[in-house]
């Protein structure tokens, strides 16, 4: 069932006009990089009479997330918010204790929303990793800056999470607990963490701007010829830096059989197939701090405004469709063969997310992918 093989010519990429503000790397879209206010009395008030979620009312505002939780520092408004150590080596692997948790890595345009535990932690400087039950992530520590440990009062009842930042104040990765689970072990690992450092306010660094495609006409078949070497997908990202480029500008560059450009409108109706067909697939969702993938098979997305939305058991996915502005079909050669994924990027050319055939050391599922996506 080849969905995707009716759509080849490549489209002209759709200009639009987002309703957010500056981005990290593939991330927040915006004109302005400069808070308004970060008076947190200000901030507080805004927040006591918000009707908006945090992070559209930090647009508003012209201030970061972060700034919203600094300001909160202590006990305000039904809130309690303590600084912690933001550090992935100590949160993560203490996170394991606490048993099922939600865990919610995020975009502008994309949000992944995993219910499970996390195990399996692993350590590193440059990158780390999870691969708990059902939570797979993989972490930057560099960008994980700032970190809160938060209880929120909400209609449901109290709200207790972890929220990591980066150096701008974006939102990583945020952690919650189920609203009917025992706080006893949650609770000491806030205080365990915590920093002491009182302070309502936050230093924040200025917004990377989004990174456009980056192309150079004279390496074209330099790159052609070492993509045909790959032997591993991680090698690809050393394959642009060595070159000088950067991920869109190789697909740019390379063209077919390495990269097929489709419409912008086939990324939604390749979400649909998959949870029509329940065709497995593997759907990375990620800033420059953190990567969550989600395996296994999708239920039928649900439509919602812009968004497109899964609502599954234990995963939700919530897609800004009218955000999707460029979409590719890439084959990449590895030592299993080859491996094929469906990417989205923005108007800015930032990458929204991307997704694989679901393959393991267990199980091989990339036939049903591949009969998916064949052009």
């Amino acid at each position: 069932m080849a969905i995707l093989s009716r759509i080849r010519q490549p489209q002209p990429a759709r200009q639009l006009i987002l309703p957010t503000l500056v981005s990290t790397k593939g991330s927040r879209m915006a004109v302005n990089t400069l808070p308004q206010s970060t008076d947190p009395a200000t901030l507080r008030q805004a927040q006591k009479d918000a009707t908006l979620r945090p992070r559209d009312l930090a647009d508003q505002l012209g201030v970061s997330e972060a700034h919203l939780l600094a300001a909160r520092t202590g006990q305000h408004d039904g809130h309690s918010v303590t600084r912690i150590d933001p550090h992935p080596d100590r949160l993560m692997p203490a996170l394991e204790k606490l048993g099922p948790l939600m865990a919610l890595t995020r975009n502008d345009s994309i949000v992944s929303e995993v219910t499970g535990t996390y195990g399996g932690y692993r350590a590193g400087d440059h990158a780390a990793l999870v691969l708990g039950d059902q939570i797979d992530l993989r972490i930057f520590p560099k960008h994980w800056v700032h970190g809160f440990a938060v209880e929120a009062e909400t209609k449901q009842g109290l709200r207790r999470s972890f929220q990591i930042f980066d150096a701008a104040g974006d939102a990583i990765h945020k952690v919650y607990l189920p609203l009917d689970a025992d706080p006893t072990d949650w609770l000491v690992l806030r205080d365990q963490l915590a920093t002491g450092n009182t302070s309502d306010t936050l230093d924040t660094a200025p917004r990377e701007a989004i990174e456009d495609a980056i192309t150079d006409a004279d390496k074209v078949e330099k790159l052609r010829s070492e993509w045909d070497a790959l032997t591993d997908t991680h090698q690809f990202l050393m394959l642009t830096r060595k070159l000088r480029i950067n991920r869109l500008g190789a697909y740019r560059m390379a063209g077919e059989p390495y990269a097929r450009r489709l419409p912008a409108a086939a990324f939604g109706q390749l979400l649909t197939a998959m949870g029509d067909t329940g065709t497995p697939a593997m759907i990375f969702v990620g800033n420059q701090g953190c990567i969550q993938i989600k395996s296994g098979s999708y239920g039928a997305v649900k439509p919602m405004g812009p968004w497109l939305n899964y609502l599954d058991p234990g995963f939700d996915m919530h897609l800004r469709n009218d955000h999707v502005a460029e979409v590719w079909v890439v084959t990449k050669p590895t030592r299993r063969g080859p491996a094929v994924s469906v990417e989205a990027f923005d108007a800015k050319g930032g990458l929204i997310t991307q997704i694989f055939g679901h393959r393991t050391a267990d199980v091989d599922h990339n036939g049903a992918w591949m009969d998916l996506v064949a052009g």
